[in-house]
This record gives structure tokens, sequence and C-alpha cells, in this order.
């Protein structure tokens, strides 16, 4: 089968690779399409949790082409997507119930064999119907399952006002997921004017252009139309600057989320009077675990809408045109490589 292969961070080509045979507990799956993400640009670069070599591609789906000799649930002919994380169920946090900090954390694409490939095998367990989802739809179940997380770390509650800062695809979500559980004012700032009257539309809120070179613009339209602050303020960019700035706007009692993926070197400043004076809460959001339900049943119903975030798809072949566009293109939200049509 044809798939990115990295032998190193950085190092990859697109190349035939042996196809892969299930255990008895999984099934192998043909691939249709395979969302790209700025975690992938990390992956590239040997960052997050990365290991190689690797085939990398967390956000597919696809088609069950063979099942395991164990596995009842699942059948040939079925369109899936998949819960690309493996927990081991036994470390320290597994016996604590606490799955997403497992020790042993095993991702199907960060550092183990993923999407960017014809074909993918999966345990049974974390393979998911997709119902009436077209394979374009079903590539956000995972980045919607991430911003489903997200939710269950803010906590938010009905009549919260919510300031985020970002409008990628998972901030669009995460912001439509927002108004959904009861934000009241929620405002929305970002760098594209494009996607964020995208997002301002399916979240039905308020928004403010940011200018990355003078950030006293935003600032100031912040502080004039909304004096006390807010409850909750999320940094959905992974920009350190952008997150250094959060806690200037949080109310007293309020939430700094660090929801956006920032380099790992990266460093902020907190004043620790402020954390202090004003009793912040400063909460991390990482990836998911156990959200694949929820995120496809909020697809299903078409209360997360995600047809106008896919605006750029590749052939498996052009990977790096599609890793390109996602590091530093323009005019994009979501990249989706299709493996359905190859060229």
């Amino acid at each position: 089968m044809r798939a990115v292969f990295y032998e190193a961070p950085q190092h990859f080509t697109v190349s035939d690779v042996p196809t892969p045979r299930p255990l008895p507990h999984q099934v192998l799956i043909k691939v249709a399409t395979c969302g790209v993400c700025k975690t992938d640009v990390h992956i590239h670069r040997g960052e997050f949790i990365s290991e190689f070599p690797l085939i990398p591609g967390h956000e597919f789906s696809g088609t069950i082409t063979e099942v395991g000799s164990e596995v009842e649930d699942l059948a040939v002919g079925m369109r899936v997507a998949v819960d690309n994380t493996v927990l081991c169920g036994h470390c320290y946090y597994c016996r604590k119930n606490q799955p997403l900090y497992c020790e042993n954390f095993y991702s199907l694409g960060c550092n183990g064999p993923g999407g960017f490939a014809q074909y993918v095998v999966a345990n049974h367990d974390k393979v998911f119907a997709i119902g009436p989802l077209s394979f374009d739809q079903a590539a956000m179940i995972e980045p919607t399952a991430c911003a489903v997380h997200g939710l269950d770390r803010i906590a938010l509650r009905p009549g919260d006002d919510v300031l985020m800062f970002g409008t990628g695809p998972t901030g669009i979500v995460l912001a439509q997921l927002l108004r959904h559980a009861g934000a009241l004012n929620l405002v929305l700032v970002g760098s594209d004017p494009v996607k964020l009257a995208i997002a301002g539309k399916l979240a039905r809120a308020d928004t403010l252009l940011m200018d990355r070179s003078h950030y006293d613009l935003h600032r100031n339209a912040i502080d004039h139309r909304y004096p006390h602050g807010f409850d909750v303020v999320i940094d959905a960019t992974g920009a350190a600057e952008v997150l250094q700035d959060c806690p200037r706007y949080a109310r007293r009692g309020g939430k700094i989320i660090v929801y956006g993926v920032t380099h790992e070197t990266d460093t902020m400043t907190i004043n620790p009077y402020q954390v202090f004076h004003k009793e912040l809460s400063i909460i991390g959001s990482f990836a998911q675990t156990h959200a694949f339900d929820r995120a496809i049943q909020y697809l299903q119903l078409g209360l997360v809408q995600v047809d106008d975030i896919i605006t750029h798809r590749f052939p498996l072949e052009d990977f790096q045109s599609a890793l390109d566009q996602v590091d530093h293109g323009s005019g994009h939200i979501k990249v989706i490589m299709d493996l359905q049509n190859p060229r």
C-alpha cells in the first residue's frame, strides 16, 4: 500500500509499505479521508508525543475491509471512524480511572501507525460507525472529540461569558459547543477575517479582528465593550504571546484555558499576585479519550456544523503540499487528505 512514512523527524517519503494485517481483536480499514492539523506539523518536527519510524495521520475514517476472528460487533463494508487513542489500562493513571494521562499513551498517527496510508488497522473497541455522515464530515470527528473534551475541562456554567482567541477548525467547533452549552456573551477574536466570519456565524458569536502587529487594537476594543472581563478566557491559537495576554481579560474567579498547542519550548510569564487576588484557575485541555460517541452525535444532529470548514484537499502523494498549507499557507481552514480519489 502507499503511505506517508517517516524514518525520522522531517524525513519522510510517500512510498510503498506492507499492508497491515488485523489481529483477532482488530479490523482493517481502507482509509477514505484523513485530516491534517497543526499537531501533524508538530509531529513532523519530532514534537508532541511523536515516535519514529512513523506513519502519521490521526483524524481518519474509511470502510472496513477485513475483521479479526474475535470481532463480532463490526462487519466488512461498514463506514467508520477511529478513536486513535489506545490506553494500557494498567499504569498508575489508568488504575485511577484517568485514562487520558496513561503513562503508555499510544496514539495512532502520533506514536503508532496512522491514517496517512491506504489502509490502517485499529482495535475493534475504538471503531465507530459514522452513519449518514460523509467521509469529509467524518474527518472532523476526532477534532470534535477534542473540543468535547475541552468543554468537559471548561465545565461551563450556563450564563458564563466567554472570550476565545483563535478560529482554526477545532476552535470553530469548540465555539459551537460553547454556544450550545449555555455561553451568554461569546466573543471570538481571530486574525483571519474569513475564518472569523464563519466562526461568528456558526456559533452566533460577537467577533473582533486581531491585528498581530498591534495588539492594543483588540485589547482596547475588548476593554471598552466588556469592562468586567469574562468568566472563561480560552487560547485556541497555540501562540504563546496570545496566551500571555489571557489573564488580563479574566474577571475575578475566572478560568484561563490552554487549548491550543504551543511549541514545547514556549514560555509565558504569570503574575502570581494576579492569580492569587483574582482567584484565577489555569486549565489545560490535551487531546481526548472517550469523547468519540458524543462527537459523532453532535455532528449527526447538526449541532456542530463542519461543511464550511473543509477548504482544501490533497491526494496522498501531495502530503508535502498539504503540510505546507497547514504550516504556513493562507486561505485555508481545514485541510484533508483525500484517499478516495487519488491522482
